[in-house]
């Protein structure tokens, strides 16, 4: 298959995805933006569906800041191990929950410069905290986010800072969350990394299918 140049255009992406995805949202279950702290540092390199297979019992034993802090290294390390990583993740959850406490009271902070200043926590994860939890306009890139708006040219960039600057150059602010949400949906679904499924996508009359072979 043969790219196309040139972009398709954002009014038409976003329209397509609000009729498409409208009940798109977080797959990680989470009650408070704690838990879906953790449940994001344990899904690196692991599934949604994993995770929130551990996260239940994780939580009963840790409800909060504190107790993560205070947990005993072997004793987080197997409470997490079915997500893989497991010691680099007890770890950083320890790390993370300390800091929480010793910094912001026991209380995820709700800013970007805060969020990122944590251990461990990148602008990826603080968008999916501002976006899900605070109602604040973010632009999470994910892997799915990065593959289709490279392929729809909504960037050329395969950086994830850069690509974030892109889009929300392109997308109205008001609706950054739900687009990355709703983009996010589409990738999982219909753009997928090896075989994008191109005959069933709404947006084929305006992708340029870039890098798609």
């Amino acid at each position: 298959m043969t790219s196309r140049k040139g972009s398709a255009p954002a009014a038409e992406v976003l329209s397509f995805l609000a009729r498409e995805y409208p009940e798109a949202r977080v797959l990680l279950s989470y009650r408070n933006p704690f838990e879906l702290l953790v449940a994001t540092v344990l899904a690196a390199q692991c599934t949604d569906e994993r995770v929130n297979r551990v996260t239940p019992a994780l939580f009963r034993s840790y409800p909060d800041p504190p107790a993560f802090a205070g947990a005993g290294q072997a004793e987080l390390e197997e409470a997490v191990r079915p997500t893989g990583f497991y010691r680099n993740k007890a770890k950083a959850l320890r790390e993370l929950s300390a800091a929480i406490v010793l910094r912001h009271g026991g209380a995820v902070p709700g800013r970007m410069e805060e969020l990122t200043a944590l251990p461990g926590v990148g602008r990826k994860t603080a968008s999916v905290l501002l976006g899900a939890c605070f109602g604040t306009p973010a632009l999470p890139v994910d892997t799915h986010v990065a593959r289709v708006s490279f392929r729809l040219g909504l960037t050329f960039s395969k950086d994830p800072e850069r690509i974030e600057a892109d889009l929300a150059a392109a997308i109205p602010r008001e609706r950054w969350w739900e687009f990355a949400t709703r983009l996010g949906w589409h990738g999982r679904h219909v753009c997928i990394a090896r075989k994008p499924r191109c005959a069933q996508c709404g947006l084929e009359p305006v992708c340029p299918r870039r890098g798609v072979q």
